[in-house]
């Protein structure tokens, strides 16, 4: 199977059990305390997150899968690179993962691919597959399938792999032997928590998705809290500050994959470049991208947030100029986060 796995361009396989019943705790707690935001799906099906046969009955093992996303022509100092795009503030900076296809789409299709040649070899057997996109308690499966440890960023963390990786997961109703979990390797480390620009990491392995620059530009769809703009800077879309701080990414693997090399325009791309684009436009360049869920309005609101971070960084009339030129835009949302933007220079 890990053969199998290798072909398709998964990097580590490995099977966890079902029982999670140690996770429910933590779960609810953080449920309970509200760190979720508005994301209501992640408490609409309950503890069934921790509970794989609940989800889906007859499930007995969890294969787990993991797909590295570094693109194939990383640089050797890649993390210096991205760091030195946050002191270039009229840059946008889409996070890593989201520079290429989208993911869902890339993990799916090859999971369902390796569970095909799996069936060909045990024959026929129920299975569901899933990749960040159902209740799905995927860092602890990763965890007790030996994919890695969760790290104090609440991601996971593997030795010769960094964090910059994804996960995905096939739900089977085989009894498959479970693989050893691996043993944490953070120690005393807290350079993530440390770096977090909005202190969203509120201690090692919780995170309140609700100041997470990542929740913020991806998944919240009103106004961008007015105390935590400033500390977007010229984020646009996700935030990767606590894995390139992270001493365990110097070993981030190179994907094998063309899918995850970057798109044009979305790596290296100015603010006003994207800011002019028209919904038409956004849709075309972001067709088979996971950018496109957030859709044309969103996108605008967080790019209006970066200029007025630049705009108060610089003073550059350009930036002025392209904030004006959407000060009447037709979605109030955007139309404040501009009012916003140009009054900060």
């Amino acid at each position: 199977m890990r053969a199998w796995g290798r072909q398709l361009g998964f990097s580590q396989i490995g099977v966890a059990g079902v029982d999670l019943s140690a996770a429910e705790p933590g779960l609810m707690a953080w449920l309970s305390a509200g760190c979720h935001g508005e994301m209501a799906y992640m408490a609409a099906h309950g503890l069934k997150r921790a509970r794989p046969a609940e989800l889906v009955p007859g499930t007995l093992s969890v294969i787990t899968a993991r797909m590295d996303y570094l693109p194939r022509d990383a640089a050797p100092d890649w993390v210096a690179q991205e760091w030195a795009r946050l002191q270039r503030p009229g840059e946008a900076i889409v996070s890593l993962y989201a520079r290429g296809r989208d993911y869902h789409k890339v993990l799916r299709s090859r999971l369902q691919r390796l569970s095909e040649r799996l069936a060909g070899a045990v024959g026929p057997f129920g299975h569901r597959v899933f990749t960040d996109s159902a209740p799905v308690l995927e860092v602890e499966l990763a965890a007790r399938s030996g994919i890695g440890w969760r790290g104090k960023h609440t991601l996971t963390l593997h030795r010769e792999a960094g964090s910059m990786f994804f996960l995905g997961e096939i739900y089977v109703d085989l009894a498959l032997p479970p693989c050893e979990p691996v043993t944490e390797h953070c120690g005393s480390c807290s350079a993530c928590i440390d770096v977090c620009p909005t202190q969203a990491i509120t201690g090692p392995r919780r995170v309140d998705a609700r100041r997470c620059i990542s929740y913020l530009t991806i998944e919240h769809a009103g106004p961008i809290p007015v105390e935590l703009r400033p500390a977007m800077a010229n984020r646009i879309y996700g935030c990767d500050d606590c894995q390139l701080a992270c001493p365990w990414n110097k070993y981030a693997q190179r994907s094998p994959l063309p899918d995850f090399d970057p798109r044009e325009g979305l790596g290296g791309a100015t603010l006003i470049e994207l800011f002019a684009w028209g919904e038409d436009e956004f849709l075309r360049r972001t067709e088979g991208s996971a950018i496109r869920r957030i859709g044309h309005e969103r996108w605008l609101r967080n790019l209006a947030v970066g200029l007025g971070n630049a705009l108060r960084a610089t003073g550059d009339e350009a930036v002025r100029r392209a904030l004006r030129a959407r000060a009447e835009d037709p979605s109030a949302l955007v139309r404040e986060h501009v009012a916003w933007a140009l009054a900060q220079g």
